[in-house]
């Protein structure tokens, strides 16, 4: 579901059989991942909760932060990893200490519109090879759902266990044959080389985050290193390349800084760029919360 507020994109997901978002406010969310009910810290839910407090003890588990130790209390019995269906995935989900479930379900509009784009450019073309660059691709969303839609994938990220969580997801969603690459790396360091190496890709998804380290500690300061990457990137586009994605978290920066950094691909190639928001409904009221920043280009 999309929504357009002066010509600012706000890219909803909406409560499915196994994920839904039951209530949020005064910094916090509650959330049903398949029969798990969980409650997590969520800043951007800058307003009073619906439900009532008895209500929200339904949570099975609840995450808090005291200064810098963080825990789940566990009220009722869960197991430690379970699976869920999402946005036609199969996704493992934990409880992780970084309040973390392995799971961004605001991105399911993401994955929808680029499998879209991946069967638009092969029913175009149906012998064409769309290959796909995944930056800082986390638990695989992305890039399982475009091999899915028939794309061949490249996903790297610095964090080792992330990688072995993504290939689970794959196998979990019978994706363990498909043509995805799982490279553990520091995507500047990842792209210089392929620059070396001559190879090309038809789209890009990147999720930077505001801070963070790659595979060999290499530091990541978005304020510093974004437009460096993006430089990197647009050497690695194909001659005919079909979609670029940014997603943002955290980073303070608006969807229209995305979208202005993505207008010289435009200027390349042609097309339209989309930008906006990264939403939540909530099952039980008209409220949408608030999850991220996007901004994403498509040829034609």
């Amino acid at each position: 579901m999309k929504q357009k507020l002066n010509d600012t994109t706000i890219a909803t997901t909406q409560s499915s059989a196994d994920y839904e978002l039951l209530d949020s406010g005064e910094g916090e969310k509650l959330e049903r991942f398949g029969t798990v009910i969980l409650s997590r810290p969520d800043p951007q839910a800058l307003w009073r909760k619906q439900m009532t407090e008895k209500e929200w003890t339904v949570a099975d588990a609840y995450f808090s932060r005291d200064g810098k130790a963080t825990s789940w209390t566990i009220r009722k019995s869960i197991a430690d990893k379970w699976q869920i269906n999402f946005a036609d995935l199969t996704f493992i989900i934990k409880p992780t200490a970084f309040k973390h479930t392995g799971l961004f379900p605001e991105q399911a509009n993401n994955w929808n519109w680029m499998r879209e784009v991946i069967m638009g450019a092969k029913k175009s073309e149906p012998t064409r090879e769309i290959n796909v660059l995944n930056l800082f691709g986390y638990t695989g969303g992305a890039s399982l759902a475009c091999a899915q839609a028939g794309a061949k994938v490249c996903h790297v990220d610095g964090s080792k266990s992330a990688i072995t969580w993504a290939r689970e997801n794959a196998e979990a969603s019978g994706l363990t044959d498909a043509p995805i690459r799982w490279i553990l790396d520091d995507a500047r360091v990842f792209v210089e080389r392929e620059i070396k190496r001559g190879k090309k890709y038809d789209a890009i998804v990147m999720d930077p985050p505001a801070f963070g380290h790659g595979a060999d500690k290499e530091v990541w300061k978005i304020e510093e290193d974004f437009l460096k990457l993006l430089d990197l990137c647009a050497k690695v586009l194909s001659d005919k390349p079909i979609f670029f994605v940014v997603n943002g978290y955290a980073s303070g920066y608006s969807a229209l800084s995305y979208k202005n950094a993505l207008v010289p691909i435009v200027k390349t190639f042609g097309g339209q760029i989309e930008a906006g928001e990264l939403a939540i409904a909530e099952s039980k009221s008209d409220r949408l919360l608030p999850c991220g920043i996007f901004a994403r280009w498509k040829i034609g």
